[in-house]
């Protein structure tokens, strides 16, 4: 398969599943301290999701969250029982690293999560072209609030198309 043959056939990032112990801590977070914007949430589990899934006896919640040109996709599993989330996971182990939010003043951002008791690896940086800084979600995942400020540098984001719902 030719490379140009394959770029044509992703539409870009629909969105992003995550698996997290509390599915209520993770509505604070990304509602109501990020400002994400909560579509639906409710019960999870039954065949159709174990085949998907490929795990057997699937049960929990399910949160669907609108970020921008995004979507969340949240999972509090109760069966089967997860193993322990090691909230001080290595950004270099191997999967994936971190979650980046594109945000309009990366300062202000982290300072009302500081607020909220959040913790960063460091203070606001500016690095090429971004004003960026990472932090630890209440689980311990790794997520990014990078502020494009040079855009020879990193491209922003299109225009966001607002979600109806």
């Amino acid at each position: 398969m030719s490379t140009q043959a394959a770029t044509t056939w992703v539409n870009g990032v629909h969105h992003i599943g995550m698996s997290v112990p509390d599915i209520d801590a993770a509505r604070a977070f990304f509602v109501d301290l990020l400002g994400l914007k909560e579509l639906r949430r409710g019960p999870m589990g039954g065949e159709v999701l174990d085949r998907i899934t490929r795990l057997t006896g699937t049960s929990g919640r399910i949160l669907h969250l609108a970020a921008g040109n995004a979507y969340l996709e949240i999972f509090e599993f109760k069966s089967p029982a997860p193993d322990p989330l090691d909230p001080q996971r290595p950004v270099n182990n191997y999967g994936y690293t971190h979650l980046a939010f594109d945000v309009s003043d990366t300062d202000a951002v982290c300072e009302r999560l500081k607020k909220a008791g959040i913790e960063f690896h460091c203070d606001v940086m500016a690095v090429y072209g971004v004003k960026t800084v990472y932090g630890r979600d209440p689980f311990g995942n790794v997520f990014e609030l990078q502020q494009v400020v040079a855009e020879e540098h990193v491209k922003r984001l299109p225009a966001v198309v607002a979600v109806e719902g």
